[in-house]
């Protein structure tokens, strides 16, 4: 029940597409709004979706354009796909939970569950029930108070947070938690990003991203790093597309050949509904898993040589001496390396390497982007910091065109995080909660996901609130994290729909059903709107316009505010009841505590928002020295044996992060099937496999054997001894204690695992 049952669906193998998007992503965006909803309400929200006046795309973080907007569709297939999940008109009452039981729900697969609709009023699963029931709001408060105020201590209390909470709620979140008295906000950034925000802070003094959507426009050169855009971040592709007609180089480096590296068919356009096509990548790099700190260096080691050469043609060394430090040192380190050896840990050739440098040499107008194929490993931290020496030496952070692009997943993964979910919060930020509402936050570190993970396992946590997410499929070691959520007392999800997190549950568990994007938010006989922060720092307005599936759905906001008065009730130092009136007043709030909020209710009501302030899109680096840091590293070795290969999890196109869409992964040829292994052809001979067949996988890190059984080898490109899959299925295989060094994110794209012949069959 901890993971998706092994039931194979019937593969069928496609050629890869050379080309992203076009018609097929228009007839897929359909085909799913219409099994969702009726016509007319799909339409309605599609027209309304990333548009200024509409509401945010509960997908991706990926900017909106600061100006004009497609009319019709300033969206993405996957973007499609995400409002034909929420805002689908199958719904769940109390009559399907009492047709189905947890158990009977734990044998589907968490697309089979997640197709079942939206949940429409609170449901609570009492001490050894084996199906969960109606209850009240009122009830449900009271019950999670009752938990809470029971606890020995606030820090046994585990508050988690999914990157759709809007800013208002994030904000109302963290302040419950902190007057309750704990620390404990994990999010979902812990297990994507962080390593991004560590290494960016650690850096430039800023842990978001430099460049607006402007820059890349303007870039000279764009390199994308362990990132797949025509899957992960599709309007991506029309920005690339924008770049490559400005003149820009695009480099694209990834173990996967992925479609929408390749080139792009843009359908809102006369080109692309024409099929013509606009080439993208201009030189690819088909690094190794986790060759990505190697392929830096040797690049950068090559500008070295040039530079040397001819001094001053190659690096900025005005900006160096006077925007950087830790220079010298970091050279004398590069210089201890071979362009061979680098080569070689890379797995790309020297000449390859060398167009790459070539393209870099004379351009200053450099922008850097990528997405977990980086953050999820053990030197992740690292590894980013080397992408920022790199636009050290080129002066290429601060000025147009040029900077950091770490691409988020979640649309408001990064404005929860400036809203203050975060378990390690700045004294400064303490200090002014305490001024505006006069109580003392707790002062103390709290839980990260992996250490909320540890702490609930050992029965050090016993309550678990979920602010949204599935956060059992997200999070690695499923069987582990399972035991975990097990062992608490009490289990808590604010969800729209039904997840395999609502089946893993503590001894009691409550679902509480809450508004999405698209629904329309009435508070007092006004029509509300949340605010959401993009990856490039735009806070911008998001108001649903459809008619809510049920009457008995709440927003986030006040979810918050109602249990909060119910948990602290009149000891409360804060105005519950009046940021449940009108989120203008959250806002006021925000303002009140947050940088950079300043005439907030105002500057949010402007078409398109406003960016947050960013010192490093500036020049301006807070930094512990005033300046830029750069970083010195060694490379990582990533020994296997004999019979040991290197897992990546990755995302099919058919799905969001847990959210499974369907069953196909069209850019890649993988039709109605996810229990697949892609391997390189090489490997599956030499090991004695076939195509086809069926296998297990095993992980033993820690003396602890891991298992996902059932999978179906597929032959693909990707270098020899690397391996790829789709998570959550495989997240049981990743270790919960191989994390990356400082971010403590886990390592789900360095998994070291074994293949065996599997006694089961694949129906193929």
């Amino acid at each position: 029940m901890e993971e998706n049952p092994v039931k194979f669906t019937g593969l069928k193998l496609t050629k890869p597409p050379t080309v992203a998007a076009g018609i097929p992503a228009v007839w897929s965006s359909m085909k799913h709004i219409l099994e969702a909803m009726n016509a007319f309400r799909g339409t309605k929200a599609l027209l309304q979706l990333n548009q200024k006046h509409g509401f945010d795309c509960p997908g991706c973080a990926w900017p909106d354009p600061d100006d004009e907007r497609s009319p019709i569709a300033e969206y993405c297939e996957n973007g499609a796909k995400a409002i034909a999940e929420e805002a689908t008109t199958r719904k769940l009452g109390p009559a399907f939970f009492a047709a189905n039981s947890v158990a009977s729900l734990g044998e589907l697969t968490d697309y089979e569950i997640g197709k079942k609709g939206r949940i429409a009023q609170p449901m609570y699963l009492a001490p050894g029930a084996t199906h969960y029931t109606a209850v009240s709001w009122k009830d449900a408060y009271g019950k999670i108070a009752d938990h809470l105020r029971q606890l020995e201590s606030p820090d046994q209390a585990v508050f988690y947070t999914s990157g759709r909470t809007s800013n208002e709620a994030a904000f109302l979140y963290q302040l419950m938690v902190r007057e309750y008295g704990t620390n404990n906000l994990p999010d979902c950034s812990n297990m994507c990003h962080e390593s991004s925000g560590v290494a960016l802070g650690e850096a430039v003094g800023i842990g978001k991203g430099s460049v607006t959507l402007e820059d890349i426009h303007q870039a000279e050169v764009i390199i994308i790093l362990g990132q797949n855009p025509g899957t992960n971040h599709p309007r991506m592709l029309t920005a690339l597309q924008k770049a490559k007609e400005n003149g820009a180089t695009i480099i694209a480096v990834n173990p996967l050949m992925e479609t929408g590296l390749l080139n792009f068919l843009n359908p809102q356009t006369v080109k692309g509904m024409l099929q013509m096509k606009a080439p993208l990548t201009d030189i690819f790099l088909q690094v190794k898993i986790n060759g990505d700190m190697a392929l830096l260096k040797a690049i950068t080691l090559l500008l070295l040589e040039e530079e040397e050469k001819n001094p001053g043609t190659v690096f900025d060394n005005a900006f160096i001496a006077e925007q950087t430090t830790g220079y010298d040192t970091y050279i004398s380190h590069l210089r201890q390396h071979r362009l061979a050896d680098l080569a070689q840990a890379c797995g790309i050739s020297p000449e390859q390497i060398r167009e790459a440098a070539a393209a870099l040499l004379h351009k200053t107008k450099i922008v850097a982007c990528w997405a977990m194929g980086l953050t999820q490993h053990k030197n992740a931290v690292d590894t980013i910091r080397e992408i920022v020496n790199l636009l050290l030496l080129k002066g290429s952070i601060g000025k147009p065109g040029a900077g950091t692009c770490p691409v988020r997943g979640h649309s408001n993964v990064q404005g929860d995080r400036t809203m203050g979910i975060y378990e390690k919060p700045a004294p400064a930020f303490l200090q002014k909660l305490e001024t505006v509402y006069g109580f003392k936050p707790p002062q103390h570190h709290g839980y990260d996901v992996v250490n909320a993970i540890h702490a609930m396992y050992k029965g050090d946590a016993k309550v678990f609130i979920a602010m949204g997410g599935n956060f059992l499929s997200a999070t690695p070691d499923t069987t582990y994290t399972a035991k975990a959520l097990r062992n608490c007392d009490l289990t808590v999800h604010v969800s729209t729909k039904l997840n395999r997190s609502h089946i893993v549950h503590g001894r009691e568990a409550l679902i509480l059903p809450c508004l999405g994007r698209s629904d329309k938010d009435i508070q007092q006989q006004e029509t509300q709107f949340v605010t959401c922060e993009n990856s490039m720092g735009v806070v911008q307005m998001s108001k649903g316009s459809l008619q809510p599936i049920s009457d008995h759905l709440k927003s986030e906001p006040l979810i918050v505010c109602e249990l909060a008065q119910a948990l602290l009730g009149s000891q409360s130092k804060v105005p519950w009841q009046q940021y449940a009136l009108h989120y203008d007043y959250i806002r006021n709030a925000i303002e009140q505590v947050i940088p950079g909020f300043e005439n907030y209710n105002k500057r949010v009501r402007n078409p398109g928002g406003f960016y947050l302030p960013n010192g490093s899109r500036v020049g301006k680096f807070n930094t512990n020295t005033g300046k830029a840091n750069f970083n010195v590293a060694d490379v990582p070795e990533n020994p296997l044996g004999p019979d040991e290969f290197m897992m990546m999890t990755i995302r099919s196109h058919d799905q969001f992060n847990t959210t499974i869409y369907g069953l196909d992964d069209r850019y890649r040829g993988v039709r109605s099937e996810r229990r697949v292994i892609f391997m390189n052809p090489e490997d599956i001979r030499s090991s004695g496999f076939s195509a086809g067949q069926t296998v297990d996988l095993y992980n033993y890190h820690g003396q602890t054997e891991r298992a996902a059984y059932g999978f179906i080898i597929v032959a693909y490109n990707i270098p020899e001894r690397c391996t790829a899959t789709y998570f959550p299925e495989t997240n049981v295989l990743v270790p919960v204690n191989t994390v990356a060094d400082k971010s403590n994110t886990p390592v789900s794209k360095g998994v070291i695992i074994k293949i065996k012949s599997s006694t089961i069959n694949n129906k193929i």
